[in-house]
């Protein structure tokens, strides 16, 4: 098995289903598998090794993603808002290869050698002539690459995370069933293509056969405008998307009301804003998926009943699940080791290790990370007595004050509980003293109001002083990136700064 032959798959099963586009006149998955074999043969007239785009959302991505597939070679989707020496670099590591572009990037990038760049409209005119060749499917080995995804390089050079098709194949097969969806289903892809949720939601909505329409770049009142028009049943948003869209919904009173499924990840989920998602949106399925590049996409799941139970319960336990995860798919093994590589108990807290099939743990040009399968996820985090994971954030992140490590996200997870605190972030500031003290960054509920004192003795009361936070610094919000990621390092500038 191989990505295109989910398509192929697909096309055979549903051909006459819209696969993206509008309900009227949108691209089916016939003509989507056509497409891709055209292609293709385009990509063969080149010199390319590698097929990328930078570029933002539109039918070119499931074009080039399948296209690419049925070519036998890597797509490299690269992120579009790096600076133009970040992003000539990253190309030119690509190359040889073609790169389909937004317009501006050509003047951007300017020549590299071995870099063939095409705009977008020239491409998609290209590849919709029918009586252009099909390239046949393409059946090469499932161990060849098949996506290649750049990290943000914020740490030091990009690393390009490798996806071989097995990777994928086996995380799309293992988690959704084929030709599931209604004919009358709907998801809204709002995530860059850039992004691992991007692929594995192109690659999922057209193995379960549902319509895909496609947000170019986020906004709440597209998003909210879109979800109603073409009436999506379906949708991922990272927490900073939700907190706007519900906004949106708040404000005039509509809701969504073909909205069934709603996934988010890609950073920790404020409790406020879940408890008010499910207020606000009673009907719809909540899904909290946790999930890395190197592992294809999600880990763990905290699903609809998931989020029923721990929004109710009176159990402590119970209801703290909400800001969970989930437990790990049935098709993984995740385990929490200490520093030692002892695998911890419940309610222990050190580095998640995954090992599955769809984990991939790999980089271009370097020695693969896992060991004897196992990938080290460089997340802290624990798993509770019923099995539900709890992310405490990147082992990198930690505050060394006086010899003893702190999690932030131990912290973070006690100062969110607080009934005046919206969102907050921890992050360890240079002291002379103790070599780190901790700060926090929160951001209040509107028409709250809190005292830093009050803020240190909520923490002081629940663990020991010395996590409690010597700086408390209020702001309006606290940076994301367009994935929701915590810019904690940003964060940590600034308060230094401060």
């Amino acid at each position: 098995m191989n990505v295109a032959m989910l398509l192929e798959m697909a096309a055979e099963g549903a051909g006459d289903r819209v696969a993206f586009g509008p309900r009227v006149g949108g691209m089916t998955y016939a003509e989507l598998a056509a497409g891709a074999r055209r292609t293709a043969s385009w990509i063969g007239k080149s010199d390319s090794e590698r097929v990328a785009l930078v570029d933002t959302n539109s039918e070119a991505v499931p074009l080039l993603l399948f296209g690419a597939a049925v070519s036998g070679r890597p797509f490299v989707p690269v992120n579009y808002r790096l600076a133009d020496e970040q992003l000539r670099v990253i190309l030119q590591r690509t190359a040889p290869a073609v790169a389909v572009v937004e317009e501006p990037v050509v003047v951007r990038v300017g020549h590299i050698e071995g870099l063939e760049l095409v705009p977008r409209k020239q491409f998609l005119a290209a590849v919709a002539d029918a009586s252009e060749d099909e390239a046949p499917v393409w059946s090469g080995d499932p161990e060849d690459i098949a996506v290649l995804l750049f990290t943000s390089g914020t740490t030091g050079e990009p690393k390009a995370a490798v996806l071989r098709h097995r990777h994928l194949v086996s995380y799309i097969i293992t988690t959704v069933e084929f030709l599931g969806a209604g004919e009358d289903e709907c998801a809204l892809v709002s995530v860059p293509p850039y992004h691992v949720a991007g692929i594995s939601a192109v690659l999922s909505s057209v193995y379960t056969g549902r319509r895909v329409v496609q947000l170019e770049a986020f906004s709440p009142e597209n998003w909210v405008e879109l979800a109603r028009r073409e009436e999506v049943t379906h949708a991922m948003v990272v927490p900073t998307m939700l907190g706007r869209i519900l906004d949106m919904v708040a404000a005039d009173g509509m809701g969504l009301p073909a909205l069934r499924h709603l996934s988010y990840g890609g950073g920790r989920m404020p409790v406020a804003v879940i408890e008010r998602a499910l207020e606000l949106l009673p009907g719809v399925n909540f899904v909290n998926a946790y999930g890395l590049t190197e592992t294809s996409s999600t880990i763990a799941v905290l699903g609809p009943d998931d989020h029923r139970e721990a929004i109710s319960s009176t159990d402590p336990a119970v209801r703290r699940r909400l800001g969970s995860v989930g437990r790990p798919l049935p098709s993984l093994e995740v385990e929490i080791r200490d520093a030692d590589g002892v695998v911890c108990s419940p309610g222990e807290h050190g580095e998640i290790h995954v090992r599955g099939e769809q984990v991939a743990g790999e980089y271009l040009g370097r020695t693969s990370s896992l060991i004897d399968g196992w990938f080290p996820t460089h997340d802290g985090g624990y798993l509770d007595e019923g099995g539900f994971l709890f992310i405490e954030g990147r082992l990198d992140d930690v505050i060394v004050r006086g010899g003893e490590n702190l999690s932030p996200g131990e912290i973070e997870e006690v100062l969110i509980t607080h009934p005046a605190v919206a969102d907050v972030a921890v992050v360890g500031l240079p002291d002379t003293e103790w070599g780190e003290k901790v700060a926090a960054a929160v951001v209040t509920v509107d028409g709250s109001e809190v005292s830093e004192a009050e803020l240190q003795a909520w923490v002081r009361d629940r663990l020991r002083s010395s996590r409690t936070p010597e700086l408390v610094a209020f702001r309006s919000e606290l940076p994301y990136n367009e994935t929701g990621k915590l810019l904690r390092r940003v964060l940590k500038a600034e308060l230094g700064e401060a």
